[in-house]
């Protein structure tokens, strides 16, 4: 992501390297080159003398979402291109056929490898550090019940998390006595040292634990995740468990520099794979964690696996990767989807969701100016393709909102979500509208959404 690339231009589409990344190579399943597949021809090619306009309308074309509307709500769920779904479709196929050896397709019992071999460099990280889940629950879940966690320890966390985080931090509490201590974190931030120093502040002597969302889910922004945890986990001995629900696919994540300790995400949000996917990072096999929890013996458990007594003989990963009989298809289809991303591009993926983000956020304050309020930061170190706002100054209006949010989708075809939390943990909850720009997205899409949300308001006023 952009912290972590500080000599990236934030501001503009850096041509020549955006060609360059480009080719006329066919992706897709193909693509992970996995020793004993059978080779497929995925079709979706990119002409490296193609404008830029060309290449994203290309990429556009890759999706067969409904014409009729505009669907802006990959916060919620993503879509899967034409060949991963193409693929998906035979992947699935082949386990009818071939219930159990495939046929040679995937070896005498299908397996992971190959797809951890395939994605883990392209989160910066090594194979031994990836596992596929079904989603950021599943990965969350597995840490926080997994981790050795005691009475009177502290899990230091935000008031914005999702229930992927909440739901786990509230079990450890039930269930070993843990106390969850929120970080009010705030919303109207004009820099990252603001994020860094709440959580530095919060920090005590009882302070095991530090979980955060890398964007939170409630208002778009981008937490520095590199910052929290260089500056202020590590310093103190404290691991960290960062919700990346809404990163993989959005934005170039490197799990090495961010440093964190664990990290749970989502494969069918923006990197618009099959739903139940997902990919949880665990660094270094815990080595650093059981330096951290020298009192801990062993700091962690794996709970979430069918051969958890076998880890010394294979490994935590491999452990952690086998829950019983798995969904090959979709695993294959996810890697299928994280290499046409490569194909493009992590970086240039970036670029382009948050130009369309700022754009979005631009006409929102163009247009609305101190009648709405627009609580997604617009600067790049916290900015993320999530977009929050409210065009009605009553912002404890859920009932008007909703109806907003619902005839926008029926009158002019633009299909977004609403989300509610507090502003400051004493403070009262709001309710806003909460839009995602992606990749199959264009300046059009945005600036049509910008403008029904207009005459909508103007109507409903």
């Amino acid at each position: 992501m952009s912290e972590l690339n500080e000599t990236k231009n934030e501001n503009s589409l850096d041509r020549r390297n955006f060609l360059k990344m480009l080719g006329t190579t066919t992706i897709g399943g193909a693509a992970l080159a996995m020793p004993g597949i059978a080779q497929a021809d995925t079709a979706f090619k990119i002409n490296p003398h193609w404008s830029e306009q060309k290449i994203w309308e290309m990429v556009r074309k890759a999706f067969i979402l409904d014409k009729q509307s505009v669907y802006m709500n990959l916060g919620t769920t993503g879509s899967m291109p034409k060949q991963v779904l193409r693929e998906y479709n035979r992947y699935n196929r082949l386990v009818a056929k071939y219930p159990w050896d495939m046929a040679g397709e995937w070896g005498p019992w299908p397996h992971m490898d190959g797809l951890v071999e395939a994605i883990a460099p392209q989160f910066g990280a090594d194979n031994e550090e990836i596992i596929l889940t079904r989603n950021t629950t599943d990965g969350m879940c597995t840490i926080l019940g997994g981790l050795n966690l005691q009475p009177g320890d502290e899990i230091l966390t935000t008031h914005h998390e999702h229930v992927a985080g909440i739901s786990p931090m509230a079990v450890a509490a039930q269930r070993f006595g843990v106390t969850i201590t929120e970080v009010e974190i705030p919303v109207f931030a004009s820099s990252s040292d603001e994020f860094v120093d709440a959580f530095s502040n919060a920090i005590t002597p009882s302070t095991r634990l530090i979980v955060f969302s890398h964007i939170t889910y409630k208002t778009g922004t981008c937490l520095p995740a590199q910052r929290i945890c260089r500056e202020v986990a590590i310093p103190n001995g404290i691991p960290t468990l960062v919700d990346g629900a809404h990163t993989i696919g959005m934005l170039e994540v490197d799990f090495h520099a961010m440093d964190c300790d664990f990290y749970a995400g989502s494969g069918h949000k923006w990197q618009c794979g099959p739903g139940a996917t997902g990919v949880l990072y665990v660094r270094d096999n815990l080595n650093r964690l059981k330096d951290y929890w020298p009192d801990r013996d062993p700091a962690f458990f794996a709970i979430n696996s069918s051969l958890a007594p076998y880890i010394p003989f294979m490994g935590l990963q491999k452990a952690l990767q086998y829950v019983g009989n798995d969904n090959y298809p979709a695993k294959r289809a996810l890697g299928d989807a994280c290499a046409m991303w490569q194909y493009i591009g992590r970086d240039i993926i970036e670029t382009r969701v948050l130009e369309l983000s700022s754009l979005c956020k631009q006409l929102i304050q163009d247009t609305f100016g101190s009648t709405g309020t627009l609580f997604s930061p617009d600067i790049p170190e916290l900015s993320s393709g999530l977009t929050a706002f409210n065009p009605f100054s009553d912002l404890s209006d859920n009932v008007i909102l909703k109806e907003f949010r619902d005839r926008l989708r029926e009158e002019y075809g633009y299909i977004i979500r609403t989300t509610d939390f507090h502003i400051t943990q004493a403070g009262p909850e709001v309710h806003t509208l909460r839009i995602s720009t992606h990749i199959f997205h264009n300046e059009s899409d945005v600036m049509g959404l910008v403008e029904a949300m207009n005459a909508l308001f103007i109507n409903m006023s």
